[in-house]
């Protein structure tokens, strides 16, 4: 097959419409990978879990609750970046071949440099988001007891901005990770695909946004400890999520 020049390809990815039903469908498929390669799959599930303890650790020895509730928030802003080693497994076993730790963290060390600047931009986003969050201080009420209404207020003035931050870092995450790991594209060209795959399919990514929620909340739930296991299962699914809705093949695959 012969690779596309570069000023030949197109803009954006093309992108497939979604039946509603197909989150269920990703989160099988994720079940799938995560049984066919799961100590693979846990080593990575449990650095998760040590990485999201030190940061509980942290928060509770130098901050306060609402500094545990706003480090674990900005969960949403680093954790795609950590799903790179879960993509790359289930790349691995969709090519046939045996998945393990240290093909997983080489697809890791591949794209540091993509993930480094990705990761940035989602710092500048999260520290934009604790800014916003610090400024809705304004509204939370004086009074003592606070009246029921000015604290409805506060929390869903809170919570309309905390989701927009939220909803506009998964809308450019979604696919452009998996994108990555998968061809040799620039981050533009991937970032905007995934907004674009999001906004066309909107009914379909609010659900998937539901199920990766419930698969937090069960890991925090569980003392972190079951974030070994949602984490990559959400992970893999993503992986599923990307080939089944992006139409990538006019860029040169991954080596």
């Amino acid at each position: 097959m012969v690779d596309t020049p570069a000023d030949e390809l197109p803009f954006i990815a093309p992108c497939r419409d979604l039946a509603l039903s197909a989150p269920l469908r990703w989160l099988a498929l994720g079940w799938r990978d995560l049984r066919a390669a799961p100590g693979t799959s846990l080593v990575f599930g449990a650095a998760i879990v040590l990485l999201s303890a030190f940061v509980t650790g942290i928060a509770l020895r130098f901050g306060t609750g609402w500094t545990l509730l706003v480090l674990l928030s900005g969960f949403v802003f680093v954790a795609p970046v950590l799903g790179i080693a879960f993509y790359a497994i289930s790349a691995t076993l969709a090519r046939g071949e045996v998945p393990s730790v240290r093909r997983a963290a080489a697809a890791g060390h591949r794209h540091l440099g993509d993930s480094l600047v990705y990761s940035l931009i989602l710092l500048v986003i999260s520290l934009l988001w604790v800014r916003a969050g610090s400024a809705v201080q304004i509204f939370f009420p004086d009074a003592v007891p606070a009246p029921r209404t000015d604290l409805v207020i506060f929390f869903s003035v809170g919570s309309a901005i905390g989701s927009l931050f939220a909803l506009a870092t998964f809308a450019a995450s979604a696919f452009s990770l998996p994108m990555f790991v998968d061809r040799r594209t620039d981050a533009v060209t991937a970032v905007v695909t995934s907004i674009n795959a999001v906004l066309r399919n909107r009914r379909v990514m609010a659900l998937w946004v539901a199920l990766i929620v419930l698969a937090v909340l069960i890991g925090f739930a569980t003392g972190l400890v079951g974030l070994a296991v949602t984490m990559p299962l959400i992970g893999h699914a993503t992986w599923h999520a990307y080939r089944e809705t992006i139409d990538a093949s006019a860029w040169p695959a991954q080596d």
